[in-house]
């Protein structure tokens, strides 16, 4: 099916079947924004704007102030930073010298950063103040970072928001003693180091981001220039973003989507900005009312909250031109409480699903803004091929069946860093003479081309030789009226290989109990066959988040084997 792309037809407004991509490296494609719209906002954090040709200058100087310190084109920084203005320069300005910039959690405790720091074997790192104790504990055990440049956030925030900073959580951070590899962004900016050429070239390795993997092993995904640019001005051109546009930054710098749409996407398209460094549902909501923004993009579980926040129920949501939800799961009853609310509040918009991995950057597929299919991912972006092929083949199965998604084209990765064995796995050559990207996605795809996910392969619940999909019995609970909130794992069991276990919120916490359980797990075995239906519920007042938001099954499926290892009756690996 895919070589007939039927998807085409569904193409709306001005999105080409083919994008010319310039070959450049991803600096040279921002300076490309700054020469067409040096007058629009780059992005707006807390109130300071920055334009594109002021932005474009901070980058320069930036990577003056790199290259005097010591990195060169190949050399590789690590990020750890939030979504502040300091990290988006300094991935455009290490690009602009041709080094590679590898991207983890500001809140990474020392031993993860001394892997990250050995993965990509880091001369240089950027973090702020408030971490250095982590780095510095760190750098104990790795002797390969030189320099360390610290960050503040008052750095470039407005006068009086500076002041209340340092009054309020400024005070909190400890002082950084005299340390020798230490440089201060605020003092080095200022500095007139000598002039840099660009360097690098459009396939050359420009970020490294890291991700569980299709197997849940912590791998780092090298990304090219290339990758970064073809799927930010596919995202740009899908959403036809241009400088009246902006769009919420709530997904960190660290995650694909952070920094591949939120960031790099809206600034092919001159696009701003609005920079998020800490969000929480009533910041999120807040900044929807304040600053107006055309593109909500976010994961289930926010949404679900803005359904419930009372700011963004009272607000003038007329502003949204599009909506979009990605990385797990939408339960149809957030979707429609979530459009119910917008259209109330004088918005047009759907809440449409996309699909995406960091081993393709990020969103590679979405709805068209002006379709709809209940339960689908959408299509592929331009210049992009997906595929539905039975598990562990090659071979495209026919439409509507269930298999796994394997994607081609130019956003997916160069492959994982320093590990030849998954590469062969999951970058396969194809007999059409392609690379295509086992994703470990579990998917269906229609006769038009619209996808529908099931699940991550690894999720797959097999439970007395039938196949259970959690996301399904998920939003089966969700319709209940007193769900607020709901996981479904798998337990290993005897007779059943494994057993379903569902664990809920309640809208009212009270109401948990023995005859609440009963309750639901009947509601499920009215909507969906038995064997599919949770055994047990077990009630919490919440459930564990990942750093992105998404509900964390992995820690409740840990919590499970803890148990049943502890009584005896569980020995193995799940």
């Amino acid at each position: 099916m895919f070589e007939s792309k039927p998807w085409l037809k569904y193409y709306g407004g001005d999105t080409p079947e083919s994008i010319e991509y310039p070959e450049v490296t991803l600096y040279g494609a921002l300076m490309r924004t700054v020469e067409r719209v040096p007058d629009a906002v780059a992005w707006d954090f807390m109130g300071k704007l920055c334009r594109y040709e002021s932005f474009g200058a901070e980058i320069d100087q930036c990577a003056r102030m790199l290259a005097g310190l010591g990195l060169g084109q190949g050399d590789r920084i690590t990020i750890s930073m939030p979504t502040v203005p300091q990290g988006l320069i300094c991935v455009y300005a290490a690009n602009k010298l041709g080094a590679v910039c590898s991207m983890i959690h500001p809140l990474s405790p020392p031993k993860e950063i001394v892997f990250y720091l050995e993965a990509s074997q880091s001369k240089m790192a950027l973090t702020l103040d408030a971490f250095y104790p982590a780095f510095n504990e760190a750098m104990q055990s790795y002797d390969g970072l030189q320099t360390l440049i610290l960050a503040r956030i008052p750095d470039y925030l407005p006068g009086l928001k500076s002041l209340g900073f340092k009054l309020t959580k400024g005070r909190k951070i400890k002082p950084v003693p005299p340390d020798p590899r230490v440089r201060w962004w605020h003092e080095e900016m200022k500095i007139s180091y000598p002039q840099v050429h660009p360097a690098g070239a459009h396939g050359d390795l420009a970020v490294i981001m890291y991700s569980g993997g299709t197997t849940g092993v912590p791998k780092g995904i090298m990304l090219s220039n290339r990758n970064f640019i073809c799927e930010g001005m596919q995202a740009a051109s899908w959403c036809e973003i241009n400088e009246d546009d902006a769009m919420l930054a709530i997904l960190p710098i660290f995650h694909g989507f952070g920094l591949g749409v939120c960031i790099n996407a809206v600034m092919m398209g001159g696009g701003k900005s609005i920079l998020v460094p800490q969000f929480t549902p009533d910041d999120v909501a807040r900044l929807v009312k304040t600053k107006r923004p055309t593109f909500l993009v976010g994961v289930p579980t926010l949404y679900d909250a803005l359904n419930r926040n009372p700011v963004f129920n009272k607000a003038d949501l007329s502003c949204l031109r599009a909506a979009f939800c990605g990385a797990d799961n939408l339960p149809r009853k957030v979707k429609e409480q979530f459009e119910a609310v917008v259209q109330r509040q004088g918005g047009q918009v759907k809440l449409l699903e996309g699909y995406g991995l960091t081993e393709a950057v990020t969103g590679i597929m979405a709805m068209p803004l002006d379709e709809y299919r209940e339960g689908s991912i959408g299509i592929p972006f331009p210049d992009m091929l997906a595929k539905i092929v039975g598990i562990g083949s090659q071979d495209e199965v026919p439409v509507g069946e269930e298999g796994e998604i394997c994607l081609h084209g130019p956003a997916v990765m160069m492959g994982y860093l320093d590990n030849p064995e998954e590469n062969a796995k999951t970058l396969q050559t194809h007999a059409d003479g392609k690379v295509w990207l086992h994703t470990g996605d579990i998917a269906s795809m229609d006769d038009d081309g619209f996808s529908y996910f099931k699940l991550r392969l690894k999720r797959m619940i097999k439970s007395s030789g039938m196949n259970v999909y959690p996301a399904q019995v998920e939003d089966v609970l969700m319709r209940h009226p007193d769900v607020d909130t709901a996981c479904v794992i798998g337990v290993p069991d005897e007779k059943q290989v494994e057993r379903v276990k569902g664990f809920v919120v309640l809208a009212d916490p009270s109401q948990g109990g023995p005859a609440k359980e009963q309750q639901l797990i009947d509601h499920c075995r009215e909507h969906i066959i038995k064997w599919s239906c949770p055994r047990e519920i077990e009630f919490r007042e919440e459930l564990p988040k990942t750093l992105i938001g998404k509900v964390a099954f992995k820690e409740l499926e840990e919590e499970e084997l803890a148990k049943l290892r502890a009584v005896g009756e569980y020995t193995g690996d799940k």
